[in-house]
């Protein structure tokens, strides 16, 4: 009994964290032809352009970005890195394994002309 309990208690949870991440199609939406100024918790500051058709332009660099099963995927010549994402007004946090992972503003267009 206090196992079904248990089950039950944590299948009614899961859905909340899952509404707290964004879809393929709002991920779509919120960062193409956007700007995301932020920082990312092993990498640092960061400033990308996302352009609509899929490149990813930086200060000195490029890279491309795709979205794959309601993930963000980039990728800078490596292979590509996946992850997911909660939008909240004009910020980002990108969610890797269950944690947050980094952060950022969005902000329409180029805005430095990557």
């Amino acid at each position: 009994m206090y196992l079904r309990l248990a089950a039950a208690a944590l299948f009614v949870a899961l859905p909340a964290f899952a509404q707290d991440l964004a879809t393929g199609d709002a991920i779509r939406a919120a960062i193409a032809d956007k700007t995301v100024q932020g920082s990312m918790i092993e990498s640092g500051a960061y400033t990308e352009f996302y352009a609509a058709d899929g490149t990813i332009r930086g200060d000195g660099y490029t890279g491309t970005w795709t979205v794959e099963n309601d993930q963000m995927c980039f990728n800078y010549g490596e292979g590509a890195s996946c992850w997911s994402v909660r939008l909240s007004g004009d910020s980002v946090t990108w969610v890797k394994d269950g944690k947050d992972d980094g952060s950022g503003t969005l902000i329409p267009g180029n805005v430095n002309d990557f």
